[in-house]
């Protein structure tokens, strides 16, 4: 017998989770503040800075993003018997690999480049704060309306593009796709109480109907992007208030 019968049971706390998504939010900030004096000293700055950014200091963070992103690899490699170390080594890869990426991106498309990066890390980070704390179909939900927000911002500024504008008509259509995929492997593992073969893909009892709302909205901006230009700017600041008002609904149930 338990020495208190009447002594009720704790909950399992979630420290771990919640240090998990602590990390990943400050690393974001750092990011973000790291993209914020790229945009001041190389976009808006003179030309001598712009000059000296393109031709020397992108392709120094770029090499060194590399060397990070190698020792953060061999590092976790050296530490796999060691979780914490391993993690480490790990974030230290990714940082590297952000590093390198954006360097290299920045200077093949200049201002777009640092403006698609500056909203890519706040909904990045705040996907991963949802997908450690909150419940798994509104990670999902939310997942889903994040990136077609990000890819309707895409659509809509390189639409007209002369050297992208047929790639992202492709990826458009493939994009359409890939949200009526999700929205059926949901449903298949909804009949399999959550599981997707072996894979636990949602909760037994998760309600599907966020993740439809998600694919389908999701599908109308884009296929309003398709169609406009004017449309998708409406389209987006759309997807942006159901984020919004998602993120609070859940946050609210939550707590």
């Amino acid at each position: 017998m338990p020495k208190n019968p009447n002594q009720r049971s704790k909950p399992v706390k979630r420290d771990e989770p919640m240090t998990g998504a602590m990390k990943f939010f400050l690393a974001g900030c750092v990011a973000e503040l790291y993209l914020l004096i790229v945009r001041r000293l190389y976009v808006n700055g003179n030309a001598q800075q712009q000059i000296d950014w393109y031709d020397k200091y992108l392709w120094v963070l770029a090499g060194l993003g590399a060397v990070v992103l190698i020792l953060g690899v061999i590092l976790s490699v050296m530490w796999k018997a060691e979780r914490k170390k391993r993690v480490a080594g790990w974030y230290t890869a990714g940082g590297g690999a952000f590093l390198a990426v954006s360097a290299l991106m920045i200077r093949a498309l200049n201002a777009s480049a640092v403006t698609l990066l500056s909203v890519v890390v706040p909904v990045a980070m705040l996907l991963v704060v949802l997908w450690s704390l909150y419940d798994r179909e509104c990670a999902v939900a939310l997942t889903i309306l994040g990136v077609s927000l990000i890819f309707v911002w895409i659509c809509r500024r390189m639409f007209f593009n002369i050297y992208y504008g047929t790639l992202v008509r492709v990826a458009a259509v493939l994009f359409l796709v890939l949200l009526a995929a999700a929205a059926f492997l949901s449903r298949k593992a909804d009949r399999n109480g959550g599981k997707l073969g072996k894979v636990r893909l949602l909760p037994s009892d998760a309600d599907l109907l966020p993740i439809y709302t998600a694919c389908g909205l999701s599908a109308a901006a884009v296929a309003a992007a398709l169609v406009s230009v004017n449309v998708a700017y409406y389209a987006m600041w759309a997807l942006a208030v159901v984020v919004f008002a998602l993120a609070v609904y859940y946050t609210v149930k939550q707590l």
